[in-house]
């Protein structure tokens, strides 16, 4: 009988990560009236950067980032810059449905201090890959930032090809792709084949997603538990499949509370508020929060996650009359 293959060393060696492994798609804090709680956000990234995250995603699905102003997402990447620059890369989410206003973003993103830009495939006007690609390259000429691809088909309509990813790829700023299509096979495929570093965008597949050829993170459970996903990320890189499985098995009932029963920016600011680690839960319309059935399903999910990532996860209380309700932008430019 051949001797047992040990645990170590049998992920693959994870290949260069441009804007480091984890990346956490932070949340934007909102007070009651719906203005952004800016010293809340500033909290919140601090307590990201100390607790291992490699970088911050500024304004994106999980931050909301359809329901702020231009000026609010501006003045959010800025922030960033001034709370965790140094410690860890600021990425602006700036695309959009419209180039031009995406150019626009970006441009403004990299005067703020940005370090990436996140620039999602043009949503709802379903373009064709012709037309995604002179989308790409054109935000990607608008500055000299380092561009993350994002692709994620059930939110756009819209799927990028391999083939149109590879030609993506031989613009110098396009550097890497967070993939959040769900499909793993595609996944490894976009990694081995197209020249770009390849970033899961699912929490619950991270694991797999690192042994198809991710090459780290950008998470919205990290948010909550960023140093459960930092030794997740450490484990993985070093080839400890061992520890890379418990930390996956650990966290894998908080992925599910957070991404499996209301949208995640909804699911995760009611957890952090829970936990007191933001002043309060509220959400933008259309968003609103969790009805009451809702509610349970998050708590009965928390209440399965270890002590190892927090033990007041499988304590946390969540009142639906207290977190009901979205609310409206504070003001619209003219």
């Amino acid at each position: 009988m051949p001797p047992e293959t040990p645990a170590r060393d049998l992920l693959p060696v994870l290949a260069p990560a441009p804007l480091g492994r984890l990346l956490v798609a932070a949340v934007t804090p909102f007070r009651t009236d719906g203005t952004v709680d800016v010293a809340g956000f500033e909290r919140h990234l601090d307590g990201l950067a100390r607790d291992g995250a490699d970088g911050v995603v500024v304004g994106g699905t999980t931050g909301e980032g359809t329901t702020l102003t231009d000026d609010e997402r501006i003045d959010l990447v800025a922030c960033a810059v001034d709370v965790v620059g140094g410690r860890a890369a600021v990425v602006a989410a700036s695309g959009s449905a419209d180039t031009a206003h995406s150019v626009v973003l970006s441009q403004a993103a990299e005067e703020a201090g940005a370090d990436a830009l996140m620039v999602v495939t043009p949503y709802y006007c379903c373009p064709t890959q012709a037309g995604l690609l002179a989308h790409l390259w054109t935000v990607a000429d608008a500055t000299d930032l380092p561009v993350l691809l994002y692709d994620v088909p059930r939110r756009t309509g819209s799927t990028l090809a391999e083939a149109t990813l590879a030609r993506a790829a031989q613009h110098p700023n396009v550097v890497a792709i967070k993939e959040a299509g769900g499909d793993l096979d595609r996944l490894g495929r976009v990694a081995g084949d197209t020249g770009l570093a390849c970033y899961a965008g699912d929490d619950p597949t991270a694991l797999p997603a690192l042994a198809a050829g991710a090459v780290g993170l950008v998470g919205v459970a990290a948010n909550v538990a960023a140093s459960s996903y930092r030794r997740l990320l450490d484990a993985a890189a070093a080839g400890d499949l061992a520890d890379a499985v418990a930390a996956h098995r650990d966290l894998r009932p908080l992925a599910r509370a957070l991404s499996a029963h209301v949208p995640q920016a909804v699911a995760t600011k009611a957890v952090l508020h829970a936990l007191g680690r933001i002043d309060g839960p509220r959400v933008r319309l259309p968003l609103v929060g969790p009805e009451p059935e809702e509610a349970a399903a998050i708590v009965a999910d928390l209440a399965a996650v270890p002590p190892a990532v927090d033990p007041a996860l499988a304590r946390v209380a969540l009142v639906p009359g207290a977190l009901a309700g979205g609310a409206l932008q504070a003001h619209r430019p003219t």
